[in-house]
């Protein structure tokens, strides 16, 4: 396992030039942090996912438009976006429930409510035809364990699972 918090001292240099320290970075289209948390990758995670908000709000905000239409366009264009690399996430309840909060706020505006109409979250799913981003978060990484799981036991992402996960219930 990697340990992203330990310090290591000396500079590193591309082409005579020290690249600054710094406390995130980006990587692969994830924001890592020197601490290992997510707290910056699920904010861009966000930020994605409003940008390609405003890039279809002709679609989504239009009445004309079928709601189970733009329930499709949400979960094909904006939730991919919302939920990119988030596999790999140690996520946390604050994390989950920040992307709930997101999702239920575009969810609202598309269907045309407000908290003030106290339409039922559950209601508004139905309407577009959503399951909840916490049980597509869970489909995500239960998928990716299963690519992990299919790996042959050498292949370097072995390294960080425990080899005993014996289920013996017994005692």
């Amino acid at each position: 396992m990697r340990n992203f918090g330990a310090t290591h001292e000396g500079d590193v240099s591309l082409e005579g030039q020290v690249v600054p320290k710094r406390d995130t970075f980006r990587y692969l289209g994830s924001m890592l942090q020197r601490d290992g948390d997510i707290d910056e990758d699920v904010s861009h995670r966000i930020k994605a996912g409003w940008m390609k908000w405003r890039q279809a709000s002709g679609i989504i905000c239009d009445k004309k438009v079928p709601q189970k239409l733009k329930g499709k366009f949400y979960r094909t264009a904006i939730r991919p976006a919302m939920l990119y690399g988030a596999e790999c996430w140690p996520t946390k309840r604050r994390h989950v429930q920040q992307l709930s909060v997101v999702e239920m706020r575009m969810l609202r505006w598309i269907c045309g409510h407000t908290r003030m109409d106290r339409v039922r979250n559950d209601d508004i799913r139905d309407m577009l035809g959503i399951a909840p981003i916490e049980e597509k978060l869970i489909q995500h990484r239960m998928r990716w364990f299963g690519y992990v799981q299919r790996r042959p036991p050498e292949a370097p992402v072995h390294s960080g699972i425990p080899r005993d996960l014996s289920l013996d219930r017994s005692a």
